[in-house]
């Protein structure tokens, strides 16, 4: 996979505090920042923070994001879109009191789906691969043993936006470092394939 190069990635709701510093990004959030369509609650929000790059075709993407997940809905992860009714946000997400992984997709409405499992989510990976039309997300704690949380449909596309997301629906000041962000084609890889 190719190593991604912060500046080039295109901002949907950049941040008012962002910085580059040794091929790291960090990104302190806005406040009422979020992704979400509809479902349950009825509104729909699209103002999350999202640095986008091209991929074109089936792919796969990797990041380590470290961060403080302390309040409500603090989230931070990887977003997938085709448009602002097509989209995946995958990562962590703070929730009733713990720190949770999961994934929201969305094609015109919004699911969501978390799981517990035992790491340290101050520092970790995140793995989405997009390839024939399904979506897998995936994590993992040292970069060896990647652990599913999620299989779903995805709409196949000639190019999709991929790359680092955070929001925090309920405050600001979220600080989030994303690194190692990589972009390559789809990996072969089974269900149950932890590799």
């Amino acid at each position: 996979m190719k190593q991604q190069d912060f500046q080039t990635g295109t901002w949907l709701n950049k941040p008012a505090t962002s910085r580059l510093s040794g091929g790291e990004l960090t990104i302190t959030t806005d406040a009422n920042t979020d992704f979400w369509r509809d479902t349950f609650y009825g509104f729909r929000r699209d103002s999350g923070h999202f640095l986008g790059f091209e991929a074109a075709g089936d792919f796969t993407a990797e990041v380590r994001l470290r961060g403080d997940f302390q309040q409500l809905y603090d989230q931070a992860g990887l977003l997938v879109r085709i448009d602002e009714t097509v989209w995946c946000k995958a990562g962590v997400e703070y929730n009733d009191g713990v720190i949770c992984p999961g994934a929201v997709v969305t094609r015109g409405q919004s699911d969501w789906s978390i799981s517990q499992i035992d790491m340290d989510y101050s520092d970790f990976w995140l793995r989405v691969t997009v390839a024939k039309g399904a979506l897998q997300v995936r994590i993992s704690q040292d970069r060896t043993l990647w652990q599913l949380l999620r299989l779903s449909p995805f709409p196949v596309a000639d190019r999709y936006l991929v790359g680092p997301m955070c929001c925090t629906p309920e405050r600001a000041g979220l600080e989030v470092t994303f690194s190692e962000l990589a972009i390559g084609p789809a990996l072969a890889q089974g269900l149950h394939d932890q590799s």
